[in-house]
Parts: structure tokens; sequence; C-alpha cells
């Protein structure tokens, strides 16, 4: 396994990271995901150790908070071995406190999750999402209480807009608190929105993406082909709505060249998907989900070896697509490349 610096923190972290969103498969979305119990999860977690994965992520609202306690429980008697990455943020139920980043929601939601997990300390929590109706400095302020008190070790945020983690940056750094070093962000060769303005801010404020659904929310299994219905088994069937958009062409396109690739270097499709996504600038870690331990020694595979400079090349340009302003200009005119050139 590759260890990388999560962002421009101390913190090592294995390139490939494990993802328990299929535990406990509780609820409409997350049952498609997978139903993992705790014996099937001790399993994934052995295959996962052995190959030197030891960042396992989760969060509050998987599965009701299900995958917080099937993961404490597959982790029960080597948590020296693993570290735990939650999210708290979005609501968990109707309640005032039961929703969003204020103080009092991140305290309990802390104490909650520790107890699930059945740790006294979460190596990496994030912000499962901005919230808006919070002055930041509360935020941030109740954060670095919690790491001050050695609750939390790192703090991250995920799906945040570049001004939000920026302007929470500053804030962090104006009043001298604990700054997020990671960002979880949806990132993939189907969805390459990351690039426009996140990567570059990411590369120069020291901050280490998180990448959730790498396969563009299963569309990169290698079971989707041009021409045909998708596979009775996928997940797509009952979830593709909730997922980021991904048009036909673009999809196709990006197989068709996977497909190329695939005979060429005997890999698998989902492999080079991740293999990609793992030579990107900025990306930390990328998380891989399994519903059983085929799928998961399958997307171990995508550690190695590398693509080729001109296997690359070929990704790069199935996957391209025109960003909106203001972001063009910097891709399109040499003027603007000069002024401020892209991460990527």
């Amino acid at each position: 396994m590759e260890y990388r610096r999560l962002g421009a923190s101390g913190l090592r972290v294995p390139a490939l990271s494990f993802g328990a969103g299929t535990f406990g498969g509780r609820g409409e979305l997350f049952s498609a995901w997978g139903d993992t119990d705790a014996r099937e999860a001790r399993d994934l977690v052995d295959i996962a150790l052995d190959a030197g994965v030891t960042l396992f992520d989760t969060a509050d609202v998987y599965s009701d908070g299900a995958s917080e306690e099937i993961l404490g429980k597959a982790i029960e008697g080597r948590r020296d071995r693993v570290l735990l990455s939650t999210k708290a943020s979005l609501p968990t139920g109707p309640g005032p406190d039961e929703s969003g980043s204020g103080r009092s929601r991140l305290i309990g939601a802390v104490e909650t999750s520790l107890r699930r997990l059945n740790v006294e300390h979460i190596d990496l929590f994030q912000l499962h999402a901005f919230d808006a109706h919070t002055p930041v400095e509360e935020v941030l302020a109740a954060l670095d209480a919690l790491v001050r008190a050695g609750k939390i070790r790192y703090l991250g945020a995920s799906n945040f807009a570049g001004w939000q983690l920026m302007k929470s940056l500053a804030a962090a750094d104006r009043h001298g608190l604990t700054r997020y070093v990671a960002h979880q962000v949806y990132y993939s060769l189907v969805g390459r929105d990351y690039e426009w303005e996140l990567m570059p801010l990411a590369a120069d404020q020291g901050v280490g993406a998180v990448v959730w659904s790498p396969l563009g929310w299963g569309r990169l299994t290698g079971k989707i082909r041009r021409g045909q219905p998708l596979p009775a088994g996928s997940r797509l069937h009952r979830t593709a709505e909730a997922g980021p958009p991904v048009s036909d062409d673009l999809l196709y396109d990006v197989v068709d060249v996977l497909d190329e690739i695939a005979a060429e270097t005997g890999k698998s499709v989902p492999q080079i998907a991740l293999n990609w996504l793992l030579s990107r600038p900025t990306v930390s870690t990328v998380i891989v989900g399994a519903r059983n331990g085929e799928q998961l020694r399958q997307n171990l595979g995508a550690i190695g070896w590398r693509l080729d400079a001109d296997q690359i090349a070929r990704l790069d340009k199935a996957s391209a697509a025109t960003p909106p302003y203001p972001y063009y200009p910097y891709y399109r005119l040499p003027d603007f490349a000069r002024l401020n050139p892209p991460a990527v």
C-alpha cells in the first residue's frame, strides 16, 4: 500500500481507504448500497488491513447510525491499527439539534459517534455539509475545543463550495483555530467538476482530497456498456436519482476508452478508473466500498502499478468537459492560463 500525507497535515493515510456506507442496510438509499452485518464487516476489515488499508470512513447518517455501530464492532481489539473517519451535519432527525453545525449539535454528534464506534477519539472528523445558518467562527471554535479535548485528531469538510471552504480556512487562520486538512469530495472520470475550483484551492491551501464515489456512483464498474440495458443487479435502478448526474454520451465515451485500456493492461475497468484518480493532484486517498471480499480485492488491485502517459492522456480527453464561467478562460486562453495555471 502507498501512504500519503493528508493535505498539509502530519497524518499519513493509505492511497485507498475503505468506505463503510454498505454497513447496516437501513433505509431506502443505504439498503440499496448493501446490508453488511458485523461478522461480514469484520471479514472485510481483515482483508483491508492485510492490504495496508488503515483508514475507514463512515458517517452518522449512514443507515441511521448502524454503519458506525457495525464498524465499531468490526475493529474491536485492533483500534491501534486503524484510522477512523466519520461525519456529521446532515439531518438525523426532525429536532432542532439534529442537523447543522452549531456548537450543541457538533458536541452531541461527536459524543454519539464515539459511543457508536466504541472508541475514545475520532482520527478525522468531517462536516458533511456547510451550515449557512451558523457563523463559521462558532463552528470552528466548537471543533477546535473538541480537538483540544482529545476527542478529534484532525478536521475536514465534505461537499463544500470553494467560497465556503476558503471562508472557513481564513477564519481558522484569523482566530488561531484548527484548520481543515481534508475535503471529502466527489471526483471521478465522469465527474471532474472538482478540478475547476476546489482542486486549485486545495493545492494552494494544503487541503487533501478524500474522494467519494470514485466509480461515478456505480457507473464505472465495467458492467455498463453502450447500447445495453442496466444489469439487473445494478444499484442504479434504485439510486441513480440520488447521485451525481452523468450524461450517457460522456459515460459511454469514457467506458469505451476504459475498455481499450483494460485490453492493453489486463486490468479491470474499475481498477483503471481508480488508478487514474490516484495520479491526480491533491488526492490524498480514494474511498472504495465493497459488498463482499471479492469486490474489495478487485478494488485493491488498483494499487501497485501505473497507467502510462498515453493512457492517461486518452482518459483525460474522453472525460474532458468545458467548465462554466468563470473557469473556462483558464482552460482555453493562453493569457489566462499564464496568470492562473490550473492545478491539473
